[in-house]
């Protein structure tokens, strides 16, 4: 008999985007384990900016840039 399988626990922290051309995009995951160090939520920034790039080389229309990230309201 297979040993069982374990599971693996991710946790997300969502961010609110705001971009400086006004527009906003809310509930951004990025992983908890990115956000341990003494930085903050400085690392979410990087990684948002990241997801952008990638996001707006396959639609081809880039991303605005990103004027500051709010951790979302926990519901």
């Amino acid at each position: 008999m297979a040993p069982p399988r374990r599971k693996i626990e991710t946790s997300f922290v969502a961010f609110d985007v705001h971009y400086v051309d006004g527009t906003r995009s809310s509930n951004r995951r990025v992983p908890a384990t990115a956000l341990t160090g003494l930085d903050g939520d400085e690392p979410a920034k990087e990684i948002i900016a990241q997801q952008d790039r990638e996001i707006g080389q396959a639609s081809g229309r880039p991303r605005p840039e990103i004027r500051s990230i709010t951790r979302s309201a926990a519901k």
